[in-house]
C-alpha cells in the first residue's frame, strides 16, 4: 500500500504539497495545544506525582492533579452550575450533594477549601465550599451549586465568567453540641501579590510580551512553571504586598488594553 504522504506527493505539485502539509502540522500542534489548555494530561498512565501529594484521577482519557494545598490560588474562566438531576447523589469527596447548600466543584483544589467566586459582569461575590470535582465541560473552571449560582445571578443564563480566590480550609470540629465544622480562613489578603497578564508554552512569545509591557510598566517579570510536565511561561506585572493593590495594579493594566489581566498570590 502507499503511504498518504506518498500518494498526496503524488497528487499535487510539491510547493502545493507543503503548503499543504504546513497547514496539517499547524492543525494538529494547536489540537493539542487546545487539549492540553482545557482538558489536561491525556496519558495512558498516571502522572507522576511528589511524595504526599493528593493521587491524581482519570476522567475519559485525561488524568487530573489536585494540588497540594491553596495557598495562592487565584484562577479567572466560565462558571457553571448543577443542580436537581445530582441532588442527593455523592459527590466527588463522598458527602450527599445539596443543591441548596454553597457548594462548588473544581478539577483540582483540595477538598474543603473555601474560596470567594466575583462575577465579573455584575460584581457580586460569594463564598463556596469545593467538595466536588468537575466541570469537565471545555473552557469551564467552577461548577457552582444551585442555591450558589442563584445568588450569584447565573442561573437564567447558565454560565458566567467569574474570578476565584482561595480563602481557606476546614479546621476543627465546632464545639461539643453543635453540628458540622468550622473553619479558619487563612490570610491570603496579607503577603506577595501580582499580576499575570499571560501565559505562553513558548519562552519567545513570552519575552515578545514582556517587552511590549516594560515601554510603560515596571517590574515586568517571567516566571516558569510545570503543567502536565510542559513549561508554561507566565509574564507577570508588579511585586505588592497586599491583594487589595495587586487588583489596583490589575484594573490599570486592563484599562490599557490588557484584557486578561488579573491579581494573583506568589508561591511562598
Amino acid at each position: 500500500m502507499v503511504p498518504f504522504t506518498q500518494w498526496l506527493y503524488r497528487m499535487m505539485p510539491i510547493q502545493l504539497f507543503k503548503i499543504h502539509f504546513r497547514v496539517i502540522c499547524k492543525f494538529l500542534v494547536f489540537s493539542g495545544l487546545s487539549a492540553f489548555l482545557f482538558y489536561g494530561c491525556t496519558t495512558v498512565t498516571p502522572p507522576p506525582t511528589p511524595p504526599g501529594h493528593p493521587k491524581p484521577y482519570k476522567i475519559g482519557r485525561n488524568w487530573y492533579k489536585p494540588l497540594p494545598h491553596a495557598r495562592g490560588f487565584s484562577q479567572r474562566g466560565m462558571a457553571s452550575w448543577y443542580g436537581k438531576k445530582f441532588h442527593g447523589r455523592k459527590t466527588a469527596n463522598g458527602e450527599i450533594y445539596n443543591m441548596y447548600a454553597m457548594t462548588a466543584a473544581h478539577k483540582t483544589l483540595p477538598f474543603g477549601t473555601y474560596i470567594t467566586v466575583r462575577h465579573l459582569k455584575n460584581n457580586r461575590k460569594i463564598d463556596v465550599r469545593i467538595n466536588d470535582r468537575g466541570p469537565f465541560a471545555r473552557g469551564r473552571i467552577l461548577d457552582l451549586s444551585y442555591t450558589a449560582a442563584k445568588k450569584l445571578g447565573i442561573v437564567g443564563p447558565g454560565t458566567a465568567r467569574v474570578e476565584i480566590v482561595a480563602l481557606g480550609t476546614i479546621a476543627q470540629p465546632k464545639l461539643s453540641g453543635s453540628t458540622g465544622r468550622s473553619y479558619i480562613p487563612e490570610n491570603y489578603y496579607q503577603g506577595k501579590f501580582t499580576v499575570q497578564i499571560g501565559a505562553f508554552s513558548e519562552l519567545k512569545n513570552a519575552q515578545r510580551l514582556k517587552q511590549k509591557l516594560e515601554q510603560s510598566f515596571k517590574n515586568v517579570y517571567i516566571t516558569l512553571c510545570y503543567e502536565c510536565n510542559s513549561p508554561i511561561y507566565r509574564v507577570k506585572v508588579g511585586r505588592c504586598s497586599s491583594l487589595e493593590q495587586a487588583m489596583k495594579h490589575e484594573e490599570i493594566l486592563i484599562q490599557n488594553g490588557f484584557k486578561d489581566a488579573f491579581a494573583i498570590a506568589e508561591d511562598h
